[in-house]
């Protein structure tokens, strides 16, 4: 038994081994599944170099990581992980005029950019995810991205890299002279027993390796270690201005060599800032690999493709079908042909070529041409291209198996050509997308790894795509490297003599397995230790769901669509809002992926009888704030705030409700009994004794401050209620007056009749219930689907186009249409969906009447006003803020700025509840609070969720007004 305290006690950084961490460290991106030992986050080299002490002490493998979005199992294995992301993540100098940085490994490539973008440089390689990705991780897997056409990989810009090799030795590698390397082969070390063994092998082997190695017109070749690359030095070509250094071999070795510490990279300058993309319109995939060719005689920055299994996905993700906007049509593929320079004349002549090029040989029916901003959203769909395929329904999907193969753009069509008959003599569909313009197509057949029959066919597509390859001089991998997918078919691809050098290689760097052991050489069959398993009696599958999973072909296939590609891992310096938890933490274990990974192990795998009472799901859904952000900015559309409500529902069933859970639940009953009186509620809810016990008692933290109910409902006042406008009305709303608006934002409710009233409509409560918002946020589904039942039948008949359902407070209008179809059972869903398209958002309701005329700007004044908006996160991810920002832009001289900030970190009742009030504090101090605090008293704040506006006046003292509000308060006449 190996005492993982002794590591904890040597080191300043943190060890991990409780099962939940092993959980979430099983996988990454690939489709492995392997329990590591332990977990550990290193601060510094100190502790870095005692891990690598630790593991030769218990002859056990160490595995970096970083980000964990790799694609061949690199980082899976049952050793010590040790992730850098975390604490090594410093940018450590920056030399402007030498165009160079240096950087710990655990450092993100967007965050990089962004910090040099001032001095007009950035790293050149670019992956799909390079916003969240890591440097390290990037030298281990060799990475090169949509522009490598013009920038190369990751292994063209190494410059440096200290390194902790395998019996401890701290070493820099960088380029040499020959003298230098002859000196170095004289040091009676580890390092320079590696120098003398490298020197050695290649001088006794060079024509060998030169003969196997692919194409070296091919740029994308990840394959085996990178022996062949020290070969074009000035060590062994004089004629050659490179000198000799290990960093090219380093790159893309994986973790395997040695333990990266910090990194010199190269910078260049910013591509010319005027751009466009031609979004290229296949009627066939071969058009797409003709229209390759002649478009790269043009010299375009970047050619990617996409095709018609990711168009076709792209409409069911909220995020990516905004990002449609250039399709016509139904393509069977899109090349999408990047082009930069100078000036724009400069890049629409040479787009006028390609066009002409193009419909000269008959290849392409629609060009259309991208610029500005809009060229991102066009690359968003194209990075998003990976997780939209694992958003695929049901158990089969399109595997990482053969993704990865690259062969000289050339010679690409015939290769296509070899693998469609390969495919069809197989009877499978495949994938197609990603970097056609340098070879390499990521080709992911479709398959269920829960089949025995198609994980037989997951090998034999490997073993006939690897003789393809060799066929056409391509490599096995372009940029995801090997790991255990790859590693057993390298001999095939390079013979065994020059496999037995790369065996050698690892032997010499690293002689006891200390590294990343059985990853690209001696690497275990590619279909062993797969993520999931031949379909097994599992409880999960056989449990009925609250929820409506049908349309994912149920709930574990549901969860099972988060493929790891980490796209929950991105900073909040880059816009949008999932992960909150994980954005304020830096953890792994607050990610999506980590409670999506929790569910599907815990649930396939159970560690209790009763599977629904495991404390590890519990631990990790807890800092779940339900934003919803995951539906929809996650590609592959999971869903962890309705996964969250499905298990506790479930945890309630096997083990009661806990009594927190039951009060927030039951909140509008309580309010609706305190509204009877709601002078003595109040007088309750203020004193400190009294109200201080029902803190404990609801487990809210003590500095957090209970709201308090109006003297009236907002249903009472408006039984009594004289509408002001007497004349016709344009117009008839029916106003629901959820929980929050019907006893404590009366006042806004109000506003919102007489404003309604004023402008011309006549505005009518209906009979209805509560929306079930909390019961939903606190997984009490039972008594959410009773609510939402009832409110699907009180409505059905009354709601329509003409009269729609208008909601003020986002997180309950929008249950109409989010839950609402999924919890009220079969034979009400129909009447819940028709119903939910008319239920509208305040904000909605005004755009919608704002463009048809009804609602204009001379019926507001014409007073100046800056207003600073923070949405609310169910707003963003199930509709959109910009319906407010227009809005609140009506009246002529109002000017609105959206803050960029992600959950304000309340999140209903999570940011009351004591455990989690300092993560609550911690997420509005990223974007918010320093935005709000940074206006002066003449800026209107303006935030339409109760839950952010109380969250804003706890963190900032500032109070905000509902949008509403700011509308009313711009009437001419009130």
């Amino acid at each position: 038994m190996i005492d993982f305290g002794i590591l904890a006690r040597r080191i300043k950084g943190d060890v991990m081994t409780d099962s939940l961490h092993q959980v979430i460290y099983a996988t990454d991106a690939s489709a492995y599944r392997e329990m590591p030992l332990a977990v550990v986050y290193p601060r510094n080299t100190e502790d870095v170099k005692a891990c690598v002490a630790f593991a030769k002490e218990n002859r056990i493998t160490l595995i970096p990581r970083a980000a964990g979005t790799s694609l061949a199992g690199q980082v899976v294995g049952n050793g010590l992980v040790v992730d850098v992301s975390r604490y090594m993540n410093r940018v450590l100098e920056v030399n402007e005029s030498e165009h160079w940085i240096r950087v710990e490994p655990g450092v993100v490539l967007d965050e990089l950019n962004l910090l040099v973008k001032s001095s007009g440089l950035f790293f050149g390689p670019e992956t799909s995810t390079s916003n969240r990705c890591c440097l390290g991780g990037m030298v281990g897997n060799n990475s090169c991205g949509s522009h490598s056409l013009v920038y190369g990989s990751t292994r063209d810009h190494l410059l440096e890299a200290k390194v902790v090799l395998s019996n401890g030795e701290e070493v820099l590698l960088r380029g040499m002279d020959a003298s230098e390397v002859r000196g170095k082969m004289r040091e009676n070390t580890l390092e320079g027993r590696i120098y003398k063994h490298v020197i050695e092998m290649l001088e006794g082997n060079r024509d060998e390796i030169i003969r196997h190695f692919p194409d070296p017109a091919l740029r994308r070749r990840n394959s085996g270690y990178a022996i062949d690359q020290l070969l074009y030095s000035n060590y062994f070509d004089k004629t050659s201005e490179e000198r000799f250094n290990l960093c090219k071999l380093l790159a893309g070795s994986e973790g395997t060599l040695a333990f990266v510490r910090e990194l010199k990279l190269n910078l260049v300058p910013l591509p010319p800032k005027e751009k466009a993309v031609i979004c290229v319109h296949c009627r066939t995939l071969e058009e797409a690999f003709e229209g390759n060719l002649v478009a790269l005689k043009h010299h375009p920055v970047a050619i990617e493709l996409m095709d018609r299994n990711i168009l076709e996905l792209s409409k069911g993700n909220i995020s990516q079908n905004k990002n449609r906007f250039f399709i016509q049509g139904d393509p069977a593929a899109i090349l999408i042909v990047e082009l930069a320079r100078d000036s724009r004349e400069e890049v629409d002549g040479i787009a006028d070529q390609i066009e002409a090029d193009l419909r000269m040989r008959g290849y392409g029916y629609h060009f259309p041409r991208v610029y500005g901003s809009d060229i991102s959203r066009v690359w968003s769909l194209r990075k998003a291209g990976l997780g939209l395929l694992s958003g695929m329904p049901g158990s089969a999907k399109p595997v990482s198996v053969i993704e990865d193969t690259a062969v000289a753009p050339e010679r690409l069509p015939a290769y296509m050509k070899d693998f469609g008959e390969m495919l069809d003599r197989l009877g499978l569909k495949c994938v197609y997308h990603a970097h056609i313009s340098t070879g390499e197509l990521h080709l992911r057949p479709v398959l269920n790894l829960k089949d025995e029959n198609d994980r037989i066919l997951f090998r034999r597509v490997a073993e006939e795509t690897a003789r393809l390859v060799k066929k056409h001089r391509g490599a096995l991998s372009g940029e995801h490297g090997d790991g255990r997918l790859r590693g057993e078919f390298i001999p095939l691809l390079f013979g065994e003599k020059v496999y037995g050098l790369m065996k050698e290689t690892k032997e010499s760097w690293d002689p006891e397995g200390v590294f990343n052991a059985k990853k690209i050489v001696n690497t275990p069959p590619m279909d062993s230790s797969l993520r999931y398993e031949v379909r097994r009696d599992l409880m999960v599958e056989k449990t009925s769901t609250y929820f409506d999973f049908s349309k994912e072909k149920g709930w574990l296939c549901a969860i099972e669509q988060c493929n790891g590609s980490g796209d929950c891992r991105r900073s909040y310096a880059f816009g949008g809002t999932m992960c909150p938890s994980f954005r304020a933490t830096g953890k792994e274990s607050h990610t999506t992926r980590a409670r999506a990974n929790t569910l599907r192990e815990f649930l396939t795998h159970p560690r209790t009888e009763k599977v629904y009472d495991q404390r590890e799901i519990l631990e990790v859904l807890d800092t779940c704030v339900s934003c919803k952000a995951c539906k929809s900015e996650c590609p592959s559309n999971v869903d962890i705030a309705r996964f969250k409500a499905e298990y506790l529902q479930h945890y309630y069933d096997v083990c009661g409700v806990p009594m927190k859970a039951f009060l927030v639940a039951r909140l509008t009953e309580i309010q609706r009994l305190g509204a009877i009186f709601p002078w003595f509620y109040n007088a309750v809810v203020r004193n400190r004794l009294t109200g201080g016990i029902l803190k404990r008692v609801l487990q809210f933290a003590p500095e957090r401050t209970l709201p308090m109910l109006y003297k009236t409902t907002l249903k009472h006042w408006i039984g009594r209620y004289n509408r002001k406008n007497k004349g016709q009305t344009v117009g008839k709303v029916l106003l629901f007056a959820d929980e929050f608006t019907n006893y404590m934002d009366v006042e806004i409710g109000m506003k919102m009749v007489e404003l309604l009233d004023r402008l011309g409509y006549e505005v009518v409560i209906p009979k209805h219930v509560e929306s079930g918002r909390t019961a939903i946020s606190k997984g009490m589904l039972k008594v959410a689907r009773k609510v939402a039942r009832k409110n699907v039948m009180l409505l059905k008949n009354i709601v329509s186009e003409n009269v729609p359902l208008v909601g003020i407070e986002p997180s309950c209008i929008l249950s109409f249409r989010d839950e609402y179809p999924d919890l009220v059972g079969e034979e009400l869903k129909e009447e819940a969906v028709r119903l939910g398209k008319n239920c509208l958002l305040y904000d909605e309701f005004f755009v919608r009447e704002i463009r048809a005329g009804r609602i204009r700007a001379e019926q507001f004044t014409d007073q100046p006003l800056n207003i600073l908006l923070h949405g609310h996160c169910h707003q963003k991810s199930l509709a959109s803020v910009e319906p407010s920002r227009e809005m609140l832009s009506l009246p002529v001289n109002y000017k609105v700025e959206v803050i960029p900030s992600g959950c304000c970190g309340m999140a209903g009742a999570f940011g009351y509840e004591k455990k989690h009030y300092e993560l609550s504090m911690k997420i509005g101090e990223q974007v918010l609070f320093p935005a709000v605090r940074g206006v002066g008293d003449d800026m209107c704040i303006s935030a339409p969720g109760t839950s952010c506006r109380q969250q804003i006046k706890d963190g900032t003292g500032k109070q905000a007004l509902h949008p509403i509000e700011v509308l009313y308060g711009a009437l001419l006449t009130r």
